[in-house]
């Protein structure tokens, strides 16, 4: 992250904490639920298979940016199947630097693209070993991992949602991280059951166990993102929410925090790593808001 764009970032988080804001600085923009995959974990994939228009597209990237939004993220279904008016993902994320965007990250499969060196992160799902990572999203551990390290620039993070199949493979996803060319870290959810995906939830055993594994790695000191001290928040979901600083956009509907919010009953089982991380951040916890800085001045 460049300097300029690192103290505007703590100015507006500075004053967002101080002043105890609402308004929202961390934006998501859906592009299309269109998926190449079926994964065992998703619930929200190709429901419609519809790629939202770049003039939508481009309206949401302002509106997010006049509500005072500093950090996006573009998500799918897969973000690289979205092309429009002869435009690709690879545009939006320019334009979104153009419009004033300080950090734009990418969510990606990666098994159709992870090349996109104008982007601060392409977070790239990588859900286990290979065993437990096939099981779950089909036979496509080797081309991910190989258009990994095909890409130009070193601004991959492997993006594991931990779940019932793939719990135990925690540090395998580190090691993974730590000898795959052009990876810079890692980064964890919890599963989130949304319906129909209920059988992969942690408990809250499951949960702890996992987190006390991650915070060894953190300790051992493989590239991990999430925060040490925000997890003992997440295993027993008492980070505030809604998060109102975080909000997601998909074809005209608006979530403050996340689209779980609109479930009876999802929001008390989220799994999302970085909600809880921002909640806290903004609610002022002073221990998460140093952790926060030193993880992502080495890793962002």
């Amino acid at each position: 992250m460049e300097l300029r764009s690192l103290l505007q970032l703590a100015y507006v988080g500075a004053t967002t904490i101080l002043l105890k804001r609402k308004r929202p600085l961390v934006g998501s923009i859906i592009l299309t639920d269109k998926c190449n995959l079926a994964c065992k974990h998703c619930a929200v994939s190709n429901i419609t298979s519809i790629i939202y228009p770049y003039a939508q597209i481009r309206a949401e990237m302002q509106g997010l940016y006049t509500e005072g939004v500093r950090i996006l993220f573009f998500y799918g279904g897969e973000p690289f199947l979205w092309r429009n008016q002869g435009r690709t993902l690879r545009d939006l994320v320019i334009e979104a630097k153009q419009i004033g965007f300080l950090l734009v990250n990418v969510v990606t499969n990666g098994t159709l693209q992870v090349d996109l060196p104008e982007a601060d992160l392409v977070m790239v799902s990588l859900d286990g070993g290979k065993e437990k990572h096939n099981a779950i999203r089909g036979e496509t551990y080797d081309r991910i991992l190989a258009n990994i390290e095909q890409a130009s620039k070193e601004n991959v993070c492997l993006y594991m949602a931990i779940n019932q199949i793939n719990k135990g493979d925690i540090k395998a996803v580190c090691e993974t991280a730590v000898r795959t060319k052009n990876v810079k870290a890692v980064s964890f959810n919890f599963h989130t059951p949304y319906p129909g995906t209920e059988q992969l939830k942690l408990s809250r055993a499951d949960k702890q166990v996992c987190a006390d594994k991650i915070a060894q790695l953190i300790d051992a000191g493989y590239p991990i993102l999430n925060l040490k001290s925000a997890l003992p928040y997440i295993v027993d979901n008492t980070f505030p929410t809604p998060c109102y600083q975080c909000v997601v956009v998909e074809n005209g509907g608006k979530w403050v925090c996340g689209r779980c919010i609109g479930i009876e009953g999802l929001c008390a089982e989220c799994g999302f790593f970085f909600a809880a991380e921002f909640s806290l951040l903004f609610k002022g916890n002073l221990k998460v808001t140093w952790d926060l800085l030193r993880t992502y001045l080495k890793y962002i």
